[in-house]
């Protein structure tokens, strides 16, 4: 290992490194709030991971979230307590953009899925529809040709 270097920026870079990263923060897309009053809500919950994602009812992307993206590493990505975490950040979102109608679609095996969909039901959204739209294998894989000895 060699000596580490420690380089200093000079206040010019490090206002232009903080715009870089105002600028991926501010990404989000601007909702006209008159044209959208309904919303979908698509919960992924694994083992690993939950991931939210807001639509519009075409299915274009308003907001995503998940909760490696908040700051939760490692086991604890896939907690109930990390997936309200990440609702609570998509219902700023919606919050924010006036959105008053969601559909909510649950995918995955995850332990998240229940915590998230119960804290998007405690707020006062009206939800028209909850659907399971976890995939269900309904004759598997081709099994292994028969060993020869």
């Amino acid at each position: 290992m060699g000596k580490k270097r420690i380089v200093s920026k000079t206040e010019k870079e490090l206002l232009e490194e903080r715009d870089k990263v105002e600028k991926k923060i501010s990404k989000e897309v601007k909702i006209n709030s008159s044209k959208i009053r309904e919303a979908r809500v698509y919960i992924s919950s694994t083992y690993n991971n939950t991931i939210i994602t807001l639509t519009d009812p075409r299915g274009d992307v308003l907001s995503s979230n998940s909760a490696g993206r908040i700051g939760f590493k490692g086991a604890k990505k896939s907690t109930p307590f990390a997936a309200s975490k990440v609702a609570e950040a998509i219902y700023q979102t919606i919050e924010k953009n006036g959105i008053k109608k969601i559909y909510i679609y649950v995918k995955g095996i995850g332990s998240g899925r229940d915590s998230a969909l119960r804290f998007l039901a405690s707020k006062d959204l009206e939800i028209m529809a909850i659907k399971d739209v976890t995939p269900i294998p309904h004759n598997g894989c081709r099994p292994r040709k028969a060993r020869r000895v």
